[in-house]
């Protein structure tokens, strides 16, 4: 492998076959290549918080990236409690910061 070749998209091949979309983010459009998980997408727009803790209102965001610690827990498409880092973003998701425990103003 050439030393050129050592990006991460040239060690694992990475070329994706379809063009990047826009998911949403606190009502930010943010674009986004195919295959990233949602903690990846807001990674990459510079957002490293999305969520607030239940006591204290501390920020979190991804910490372990295999969920295992749930400090990526975010609400995609008005779901609470999804681990970003193990969702793959679709086209036009639209995620939003998770205050405390992630149901406030919900009926479930």
């Amino acid at each position: 492998m050439a030393r050129d070749d050592r990006t991460p998209a040239g060690v694992v091949g990475a070329s994706p076959e379809t063009a990047p979309f826009t998911i949403t983010f606190d009502g930010r459009e943010l674009p986004v290549l195919p295959g990233q998980s949602i903690a990846a997408a807001l990674w990459s727009a510079g957002i490293f918080a999305w969520r607030s803790t239940r006591v204290g209102g501390r920020p979190r965001g991804a910490f372990c990236g295999i969920g295992q610690c749930y400090d990526c827990l975010a609400t995609v498409n008005g779901r609470p409690n999804r681990r970003a880092c193990l969702i793959t973003a679709r086209p036009g998701d639209a995620v939003t910061t998770q205050e405390g425990h992630g149901h406030a103003g919900l009926d479930t």
